[in-house]
């Protein structure tokens, strides 16, 4: 939330981590959020966890915009994992400024920031929902995340905080390969996407069916390096959670990707075939459809959709990128 000068490229990893903001930049903030959202901006994101020195009150003065503007808080929340203070302290923080400010709140990756504490997580949100609070939450259904190594989630002590996993356990996006203590310090030097090999699969098939969860992508691909999430997130619920786990109903999995997406953005004419909606279409077959996209070679598209269409216009025909065609429109407030 600073507007410091730092060197990241997408995410902080100097100045915006090392001090807390002053007073005179936190007004500034508000006033750069307050813009964006007069420009046509959807809501509000926060990525808490790669700035640890956010005041907690920081934090819910951008709750009060929200509120203010009648916009949701999307939240990377300021902690994960089970050791303290770990991710219940976190969603505590954000449930109660929700509360405090009467804000709408999304809080994101429930699987990867909650681990093995996730089915708390979503106990927590279903009894804020059930006292009127206006709380979502989405998934991807990996059991790996993906960030950048040279961010604060790195920070000394990640190991603990991300369920005591490992240099081992995170895999370098750029080459595939999981690193060592050696690899670890050089490419956080560096910078650069890494693959957190940490969300046990009943956690993530957990999330998958509960009827709390979207899901969501969050996908991230430079030159077909990256997350297979940028991929196959929609085809691998489809395929393995739908039909080979039988985890969840077919139509229950389809409103998870797309009215109740829709929904939290407020985009009525999105996430629903009805008259005047727009025509964003995909045609699947439920019996092959599949993720075919992997951490070591992302960047694959998925089987059994041979037909999509934006905004009225084909752009995969009989299984065939139609190349050349951008009938897309930017999405605003």
């Amino acid at each position: 939330m600073s507007v410091m000068h730092d060197s990241g490229k997408l995410l902080p990893r100097d100045k915006a981590v090392e001090r807390p903001t002053t007073e005179e930049e936190r007004r500034a903030i508000r006033d750069l959020v307050r813009r964006g959202l007069d420009e046509g901006a959807l809501g509000i994101g926060m990525g808490i966890a790669y700035e640890p020195l956010a005041a907690r009150a920081e934090v819910l003065e951008i709750f009060r915009v929200a509120a203010e503007r009648k916009t949701p808080v999307y939240v990377h929340m300021r902690n994960g994992g089970p050791v303290e203070p770990g991710v219940v302290d976190a969603l505590q923080e954000v449930i109660a400024d929700a509360a405090a400010t009467g804000a709408s709140l999304h809080v994101v990756h429930i699987t990867s920031m909650g681990l093995r504490e996730t089915p708390l997580c979503l106990s927590m949100i279903e009894g804020a929902r059930k006292r009127g609070l206006d709380v979502t939450t989405e998934a991807y259904p990996y059991t790996a995340g993906m960030t950048d190594l040279s961010s604060a989630i790195f920070s000394e002590g990640w190991q603990g905080r991300q369920g005591g996993i490992s240099f081992g356990d995170l895999q370098w996006a750029a080459t595939g390969e999981r690193l060592t203590a050696d690899t670890f310090a050089r490419y956080r030097k560096q910078g650069g996407m890494v693959a957190i090999h940490s969300i046990p699969e009943e956690v993530v098939r957990t999330a998958v069916a509960s009827p709390l969860v979207m899901i969501a992508s969050d996908g991230i691909l430079e030159s077909g390096k990256g997350h297979p999430r940028a991929a196959g997130t929609y085809a691998r619920v489809l395929g393995r959670y739908v039909r080979e786990l039988h985890a969840l109903p077919l139509m229950d999995a389809l409103r998870k990707m797309t009215s109740m997406p829709a929904d939290r953005l407020g985009l009525k004419n999105k996430g629903r075939i009805a008259v005047g909606a727009d025509a964003d279409i995909t045609v699947f077959d439920p019996e092959r459809v599949i993720d075919r996209a992997t951490f070591e070679n992302p960047a694959q598209y998925s089987d059994g959709i041979p037909y999509v269409m934006v905004n009225g216009t084909p752009v995969v025909n009989r299984g065939v990128l139609m190349e050349g065609l951008y009938p897309g429109k930017a999405v605003r407030r």
